[in-house]
């Protein structure tokens, strides 16, 4: 009865986003354990996650059949109660405070470099690329590298802080082909070691560091896919780091994944599995947080960028999977396949957004032509 009840509901959901079960459409889905019923209407992101990691149901497109669900408002119309614990949880605590600041390179960059190296482009950029006619994720990824670095009007001698470095492909971009210094912060011991050898020979300084911690004067700050780990508690705190840290006539850059709603805490499946404690913050949360401190020069928008990013990093892991098997299994392969197309699909849907922000100390002077 409560099988029949659960199933009833699922099937009303998925059909508002064109959905069918044991469907003929790459985009419909086929259940093989019925328990996958109650646990997407009780449990919500979470189960579903779940259960498709466990081989209870699979789907053919599950890019497209994320961005059905999200952009039909299908997604949020289940498991409302624990929903609201988990507001409730990231209302209270600090998720995000210094003493577990190194939880997220222990949990998710420290993975494996093997499968870091497999999935992203040559320089093991782990961000947002920037397909500006091309279909190169290597073309996209040194494109992206430019834009941020033409925007901070990169000049030789700069001294330049990297917040959140991953493996020091930006660093090394910025010291080699920009004649700059480089301070890089990364949580992550796995991160710090590779970016160390990328690295090598170059005025790039890697240090395992936490960012409330950063001492020192730069002409240029930069964060490239860090902020969606500082949580909505800590904002404040980056930005006042951020300006103590900024010289005068300098300037910033914020890229990240945005909300287009406030967050208190983010979905329950990615923050078990993928991304512990992280969330993304709305455009309302970022200028209350950094108005008294910056002033802005330029908001760009190329969020459907982060789709192509994330099909181009699943053709990779795929391809490369069969080297990788031995050590992850099976459950890890379908896991990460959830993951990267899931986010897919959300982007697609605009659900998510993907954000360069461009700040100012004390204002750029004159008539400024912001490269695109």
């Amino acid at each position: 009865m409560f099988e029949s009840f659960y199933k009833k509901q699922l099937e009303r959901l998925f059909e508002s986003a064109d959905i069918s079960i044991q469907g003929s459409r790459p985009w419909d889905i086929k259940i093989h354990n019925p328990l996958v019923y109650q646990r997407t209407i009780t449990e919500g992101s979470l189960g579903f996650g779940e259960t498709y990691m466990e081989s209870w149901w699979d789907c053919h497109d599950l890019d497209e059949l994320f961005f059905r669900l999200i952009n039909s408002k299908a997604d949020t119309k289940t498991a409302k109660q624990s929903m609201l614990i988990a507001k409730l949880i990231g209302k209270t605590y600090n998720l995000q405070r210094p003493s577990r600041a190194f939880r997220i390179g222990e949990t998710h960059y420290n993975t494996g470099n093997d499968l870091f190296e497999a999935m992203l482009d040559k320089r093991w950029i782990y961000s947002c690329g920037y397909w500006n006619e091309t279909n190169s994720l290597d073309k996209a990824q040194e494109q992206k590298l430019r834009l941020v670095f033409n925007k901070l009007q990169l000049q030789p001698g700069m001294t330049v802080l990297d917040i959140g470095c991953g493996w020091g492909g930006a660093a090394r971009f910025a010291a080699e082909e920009y004649n700059v210094s480089v301070t890089a912060i990364t949580v992550s011991s796995e991160q710090a070691k590779i970016a160390r050898e990328h690295c090598a020979g170059l005025p790039v300084t890697i240090e395992l560091k936490d960012y409330r911690d950063v001492q020192g004067s730069f002409d240029r700050i930069y964060s490239i896919g860090m902020f969606e780990h500082v949580g909505h508690k800590n904002y404040h705190n980056y930005f006042e780091m951020a300006n103590r840290c900024l010289k005068p006539d300098g300037l910033t850059l914020l890229h990240t994944v945005g909300s287009n709603i406030p967050c208190v805490n983010g979905d329950r499946w990615s923050c078990k599995y993928i991304f512990p404690n992280s969330m993304l913050p709305s455009a309302s949360q970022i200028t209350k947080n950094y108005e008294r401190h910056f002033m802005l020069e330029d908001w760009h928008v190329f969020t459907h960028d982060y789709s192509l990013t994330l099909k181009a990093w699943h053709e990779n892991f795929e391809r490369e999977w069969p080297a990788l098997q031995s050590r992850y299994g099976e459950k890890f392969h379908r896991m990460w396949r959830y993951y990267l197309l899931s986010f897919s699909g959300a982007f697609r849907a605009r659900s998510i957004q993907l954000w360069q922000i461009l700040l100012s100390k004390n204002g750029l002077r004159g008539r400024v032509s912001i490269p695109r």
